[in-house]
């Protein structure tokens, strides 16, 4: 019982072309999702060079805390 036939064999082939083989729908996904993670790690590599540095700009005057008044 542990063991595959060679009918299971032929099976599990057929299967396996269906699925990966020739010009179907699965193989052009994969080839798609190769595309996708292509570009993803082109772009991580576009990331390694910092954007320029925006010149510098003037600090916000101080700000002077409001005095309440004091109520008793």
């Amino acid at each position: 019982m542990g063991t595959l036939s060679p009918i299971h064999w032929i099976i599990i082939a057929v299967i396996v072309l269906l699925l990966f083989g020739g010009r179907g729908k699965l193989s052009g996904l994969m080839g798609d999702a190769a595309k996708g993670v292509k570009a993803f790690r082109d772009g991580l590599k576009d990331d390694a060079h910092p954007a320029p540095v925006a010149p510098a700009t003037q600090p916000l005057p101080p700000v002077e805390p409001e005095k309440d008044p004091i109520i008793r």
